[in-house]
């Protein structure tokens, strides 16, 4: 375990500065596959020995080993705070020791699921503990029971332990050690990544957890709620089967979860759609080929992935893999027939969705202990600001069932067919042609995009008079899309 000061210093130092976007592009993630995971390269890793004193190795051997192994969902808070000191011995070392360290990792083709393992168990901690002390913050004195008031004592204690500013620190440090934005950037040039790799960026080691490091700043941001900046630290990696993430099915998973999560909490919907539709084709293609506990975790989570989906498909209807519909109708027939028809009715049956398959939201600051009325729940925060967009369209499927059966109509005629004043249905036809557009994905940034019109139906209001039209424009997306989705697959 790290000394107090030694312990202090690696968690409030100055913050390792975030990667600057060089670029929009993505990279060529079949180079980065050959790049980052060479059989002679990390063949030859595995037979380098470990020159750090014998003992100390021995200490950080165990560590190796315990910290990809997942901790209990219940472990008491000690144990909490043990694994959380055995991380910061690990990644202090690693990070900070004079010049690359060598220590005995799994074999090599083993490597990349052991760096997943240990960046995912590291986050699934920190997102865990945040959530339980969240929690106890949050309960009156009159509310806590006896482990309830010890545990909050101890977590007065420890106001540093698992904070947002230590874990971002040591992803980012991880991310810049290896050099993994220079060397991703470098292969979308076409040149040797081993040129600005530097003297950590060429181990199998720094790669393997330099680049499973920006798939945890996805996630971690993601929990954060800046939606955006998780967007944005995938700059650098394309998104199909050949990335390196994905020959770990759990980082395949996990990536285009948050990926989708993220773009439909940025109301584009389109986009979240082919992130889902795109893993839930891969999941249910290859689940006669992966039968271990992995595999069957990552089925049931499967569910939630649907039920997002069926929530992006309600607010932006859409075409579907045949496949895809079936198991929709299947598993969420009757919500999603719900949510398709609108209505106020439709409320309760997203807000049921909403909270069943998001992520389990952190604050990014330490709560009140003392004043538990001022510690709101992440999870219910991002569910109003999700609610209060679904309300916004809440009527948008019934305006447009009466709108397909007009060239013209007259506002204050179709205010009364929907039983409200004429003003607002005036506001909910400018929010439904606002909705029409939304910015699509085609190349660069995943946070960029070309504004397309996704709706069948167009209109234009002159005074009191509603003037509609049909329009091909939705064929043709829908068209792009499958195409697109079929050549990502393929890839």
């Amino acid at each position: 375990m790290l000394a107090g000061q030694q312990r202090k210093q690696f968690l409030n130092g100055a913050a390792a500065v975030r990667p600057d976007d060089e670029s929009d592009d993505e990279v060529l993630a079949s180079n980065l596959v050959e790049a980052l995971q060479e059989e002679d390269d990390l063949e030859s890793f595995d037979e380098r020995s470990v020159t750090a004193d014998p003992a100390r190795t021995d200490d950080l051997q165990e560590r190796l080993q315990a910290a990809a192994q997942p901790l209990d969902f219940q472990a008491p808070l000690e144990a909490r705070f043990a694994s959380y000191d055995n991380y910061c011995s690990l990644f202090h070392f690693i990070l900070n020791s004079d010049g690359p360290v060598e220590l005995d990792t799994p074999a090599a083709r083993d490597l990349h699921y052991w760096a997943w393992d240990v960046i995912d168990e590291f986050i699934y901690q920190f997102n865990s503990f945040c959530t339980y002390r969240n929690r106890v913050a949050r309960k009156t004195p009159e509310e806590r029971k006896g482990t309830d008031e010890e545990d909050l004592l101890i977590l007065k204690e420890n106001p540093q332990a698992w904070g947002c500013y230590s874990v971002l620190n040591v992803l980012y440090s991880l991310i810049q050690r290896s050099q993994m934005n220079e060397q991703l950037l470098a292969i979308k040039k076409g040149a040797d990544p081993a040129e600005v790799a530097g003297e950590y960026g060429n181990r199998p080691l720094y790669r393997m957890l330099g680049y499973f490091s920006i798939i945890g700043l996805l996630r971690v941001h993601c929990l954060l709620g800046d939606f955006t900046l998780a967007l944005k630290t995938l700059d650098d990696i394309e998104l199909n089967k050949k990335a390196v993430f994905a020959r770990v099915m759990a980082a395949h998973f996990t990536t285009y979860y948050y990926v989708g999560f993220s773009y439909m909490m940025l109301r584009r919907y389109n986009d979240a759609i082919k992130a889902f539709t795109h893993i839930l084709i891969y999941v249910s293609r290859t689940k006669n080929f992966h039968k271990n506990a992995q595999f069957d975790s990552i089925t049931k989570k499967s569910d939630q992935m649907y039920a997002l989906l069926a929530i992006c498909v309600a607010l932006a209807p859409t075409r579907l893999d045949d496949t895809i519909h079936q198991n929709l109708r299947d598993k969420y027939g009757d919500q999603f027939n719900r949510m398709q028809r609108g209505g106020p009715e439709a409320l309760p049956v997203f807000e049921e969705l909403f909270l069943a398959s998001c992520p389990k939201f952190i604050s990014p600051i330490p709560p009140d202990f003392e004043n538990p009325a001022v510690n709101i729940d992440p999870t219910q925060h991002h569910l109003q600001v999700f609610m209060a967009d679904v309300k916004n369209a809440i009527l948008a499927p019934t305006i447009k069932s009466y709108l397909k059966l007009y060239t013209t109509m007259d506002l204050k005629k179709l205010a009364s067919f929907l039983e409200v004043e004429p003003e607002v249905l005036r506001s909910q036809l400018l929010v439904f042609k606002q909705r029409s557009r939304q910015l699509r994905w085609v190349e660069g940034g995943l946070t960029e995009g070309e504004a397309v019109n996704i709706s069948d139906l167009d209109f234009a209001l002159h005074g009191d008079l509603i003037q509609i039209s049909e329009v091909k424009v939705g064929r043709k997306l829908v068209d792009w899309y499958l195409r697109n989705l079929v050549r990502t697959y393929n890839n």
